[in-house]
């Protein structure tokens, strides 16, 4: 795992460099709400599009206590928060992450709703059964022990509470061309297919509500970004704040990926039997 970290964690000095960009933009931090945010927190593909997606799928309240398994920076866990008033606890294994979304949250008026914890994904040491809806999004592709991962999900959720799984899995098509914005290369990258997921969501515990695959979406979702970019330039902040110059490399693979089959987007709607 410290491998993992090291990838996303890159050399230090992340929230000095976002909170530069949006000075230099124009963007006063006072006034941000999630949404302002998303081009660089919503890190996994179709952005905040898919977060709302999840947010239905989750079947939120204000009153519901919500665990975000790999938190990343914050960006699914604000926008639900946000929309809903529940109150969501992430954890991450990358320590700057939490920190920049500590600091994110309070930037838009939300750290009384959420909060970040360096904890390991598979291993949170939260108490059983205290969740009413939990989430994963783009993380388990960094996880070989999956099991793990969603046996966690599942002890830490309540009776009748739901979980939604978002994230790449192997397509058809072939080996994955990295680099890709979850791994240089295959070393720290352990895709499922979706038979896979469909063995270890109820192995787990889990009853599948649903399976939704949005790969042709994701597609055009990376060629619209690729295009805008190009027409209009970057955003003050984007995902390659973190990522580095080889995002651009990153970016290309995955259109790529996705035309070719080689990756999949799903996303699995669960619930803990009651």
């Amino acid at each position: 795992m410290n491998e993992v970290s090291r990838f996303y964690g890159g050399p230090g000095g992340l929230l000095a460099t976002i909170g530069s960009a949006l000075d230099a933009a124009g963007l006063d931090r006072a006034t941000l709400r999630p949404a302002d945010l998303a081009p660089v927190d919503e890190f996994h593909i179709r952005g905040r599009a898919a977060s709302l997606e999840i947010l239905e799928a989750l079947a939120l309240t204000s009153e519901s206590q919500v665990l975000d398994l790999g938190s990343g920076l914050g960006g699914p866990a604000r926008t639900l928060a946000e929309l809903t008033g529940c109150t969501v606890t992430g954890v991450d294994l990358t320590a700057e992450f939490c920190e920049v979304a500590t600091a994110f949250s309070d930037w838009t008026g939300l750290s009384e709703r959420t909060r970040f914890l360096v904890r390991d994904a598979t291993a949170t040491g939260l108490p059983d059964a205290t969740m009413d809806a939990a989430l994963t999004v783009h993380v388990a592709m960094n996880i070989s022990g999956k099991h793990a991962l969603y046996a966690e999900a599942f002890r830490v959720l309540r009776p009748g509470g739901r979980f939604v799984a978002y994230d790449v899995l192997q397509g058809e098509g072939g080996a994955v061309h990295y680099p890709v914005p979850w791994a240089n290369d295959s070393s720290t990258s352990f895709l499922a297919t979706p038979e896979d997921m469909r063995e270890l969501l109820p192995a787990a515990g889990f009853e599948v509500i649903s399976e939704v695959d949005s790969s042709d979406e994701s597609l055009v979702w990376f060629q619209q970004m690729r295009a805008r970019i190009q027409r209009d330039g970057p955003p003050p902040v984007t995902f390659a704040a973190f990522l580095g110059d080889t995002f651009g490399q990153m970016a290309a693979n995955q259109v790529a990926n996705l035309a070719e089959r080689r990756i999949r987007t799903v996303m699995y709607t669960c619930a803990r039997p009651a």
